[in-house]
């Protein structure tokens, strides 16, 4: 049955969505923590705007816009081909063009999802390679926190991750996320926060 312009993009919505409860499966072999495609896409987006901003301080002008779009949208198939980690790429073929291409099919705004799609496989652009770095930076720093938790083999599981960046700002960022403990914002170790809280500051005062 043919379905009308607004089903269309209804239909496009719940599919996006579905990331909110699709679980990103490496995690199962590290025996410790969980999160879902969703969640690690919008560290993914958090990390690309750092990474970006960064890189605009060298005199490299990433188009913030796309770049953005690129983490948001990156990882869209796994709605309908589930999470496959690195073991399982091994051994199972995911159509991951093809279910991207039924994803966006008759949307208004299909030419340019799948534009961002082939940006992000081919990886040649500043923005695509800042935004497979801010992948990487997001597992990065769940796998630091892991670690600092006492999973031991997580640190592991960074050195490999060190391997894949493509960008001289992914790399110094990483090296900065390990170097710190994950808990170090909090309260940014000041004793007063600790022993005597005086609840929300004034307008101005610590600044």
């Amino acid at each position: 049955m043919d379905r009308t312009a607004d089903e269309r993009l209804a239909d496009f919505l719940y599919e996006g969505l579905m990331l909110k409860r699709t679980p990103r499966t490496g995690w199962q072999f590290l025996g410790r923590g969980r999160e879902s495609v969703a969640e690690h896409s919008y560290g993914v987006v958090f990390i690309s705007y750092a990474l970006a901003s960064r890189a605009r301080g060298r005199g490299r002008a990433p188009d913030m816009e796309r770049l953005l779009l690129l983490a948001l949208f990156h990882d869209l198939p796994e709605a309908r081909t589930g999470d496959h980690n690195y073991m399982n790429k091994r051994y199972v073929a995911s159509y991951e063009d093809r279910a991207h291409a039924d994803a966006v099919k008759a949307l208004p705004f299909a030419p340019e999802l799948e534009s961002l799609y082939g940006e992000w496989k081919a990886c040649e652009t500043l923005e695509a390679r800042l935004a497979h770095d801010a992948d990487q930076l997001d597992m990065v720093c769940e796998l630091a926190r892991l670690a600092a938790d006492g999973c031991h083999q997580a640190a592991e599981w960074i050195a490999f991750a060190r391997k894949r960046f493509r960008t001289d700002e992914g790399r110094e960022l990483c090296a900065a996320a390990e170097s710190r403990d994950p808990g170090a914002w909090w309260f940014e170790r000041k004793d007063e926060y600790w022993v005597a809280p005086r609840g929300p500051l004034p307008s101005g005062e610590g600044n």
